[in-house]
């Protein structure tokens, strides 16, 4: 019985031989370099196409925002540019039609002044057209400038000839105004002409 099981323990020539085969080829391949560098190369080759394919995806996903982007930008300015040209057109749009009134009281003077003996009431009936047109200007930001009896300022002054200052106060002063200056909500619109005393 001993022995039957060291004979069983021993292996066969036959064994032998079938673990040489068997485990000669995995052995020759781990150890053989060129089998590693053309396992590298292979491995190599198969991630190169991923990348290639994954900068190609990415140029395209990258032209086409960029495409998206610019088409965008471009409906944009057309946009604002039609919408600046509608402003434009209709910028003065409130104003006229807060005058149309006027218009109305001017063609009814006219109108009046055609039968009138007198001459008082078309002055009235004027003065009243006038006095309403510079109420309406006045609430759209319309504001008249004063400026004689001021010091002289080339910011919202247009000299147009310099006196001799009747008296000593009115040197550097606005003495005389040939055509009176305004202010557009704070901004001078027109500069006053006036005549500076020296």
């Amino acid at each position: 019985m001993f022995n039957k099981n060291k004979k069983q323990d021993e292996p066969t020539t036959e064994d032998l031989n079938n673990v040489n085969t068997e485990n000669t080829q995995p052995e020759e391949l781990a150890e053989n370099p060129l089998a590693d560098e053309l396992n590298v190369n292979n491995s190599d080759a198969a991630a190169e196409p991923s990348a290639e394919v994954k900068l190609k995806e990415d140029l395209a996903l990258a032209n086409d925002k960029y495409l998206r982007l610019y088409a965008e930008f471009d409906n944009y300015k057309r946009r604002t540019t039609k919408e600046r040209v509608e402003l434009l057109q209709t910028a003065g749009k409130e104003v006229i039609v807060s005058m149309l009134p006027v218009i109305d009281d001017f063609e009814r003077a006219v109108k009046a002044m055609e039968n009138a003996t007198d001459i008082n009431a078309v002055k009235e009936g004027v003065l009243l057209v006038q006095s309403k047109f510079k109420n309406i200007l006045t609430q759209k930001g319309l504001k008249e400038m004063e400026a004689k009896g001021t010091a002289f300022d080339a910011d919202i002054h247009e000299a147009i000839t310099n006196i001799p200052a009747p008296t000593d106060d009115l040197k550097g002063k606005v003495v005389d105004e040939l055509e009176k200056g305004y202010y557009l909500n704070e901004k001078v619109v027109r500069f006053a002409k006036v005549v500076v005393g020296a």
